[in-house]
């Protein structure tokens, strides 16, 4: 089995680990009511999910695998943030804490995002050699 791992992988692995920690207990603060409920589920389901493909994407078997797994991460980061901004818009939390997770999802998916473009541009080079 082939590793592909970028430069920042223990860095990006800790911090998506992290921010799915972080949604847990803001999550764990939700009224709980229809909406803060429905919400919690959500916002969890998300943000673990982000760690557990980004973890996934580090044993990825090729290239082709790296990037696909790398793509849901993508997506579920943006879901993630998402439901934060529903969280802020909705009032259901402090503003300064849905911020600093907000800033911190935006800059993973910022780190994804490039990883994807440079993965993408690597398998070209090498497929064109």
């Amino acid at each position: 089995m082939i590793k592909y791992k970028n430069f920042m992988a223990n860095n990006l692995r800790d911090r998506t680990f992290n921010l799915a920690l972080l949604v847990i207990k803001l999550a764990e603060r939700l009224p709980m009511n229809p909406a803060g409920r429905n919400i919690a589920d959500q916002i969890i389901r998300s943000s673990t999910s982000v760690a557990a493909n980004y973890r996934a994407c580090c044993l990825a078997k090729s290239k082709r695998d790296f990037i696909n797994k790398l793509k849901i991460v993508e997506e579920e980061t943006d879901e993630t943030i998402l439901w934060l901004e529903i969280v802020e818009r909705s009032g259901l939390s402090p503003l300064d804490t849905i911020q600093s997770l907000k800033t911190e999802a935006t800059e993973i998916l910022h780190m994804i995002v490039a990883s994807i473009k440079t993965a993408r541009k690597n398998m070209h080079q090498t497929s064109n050699q």
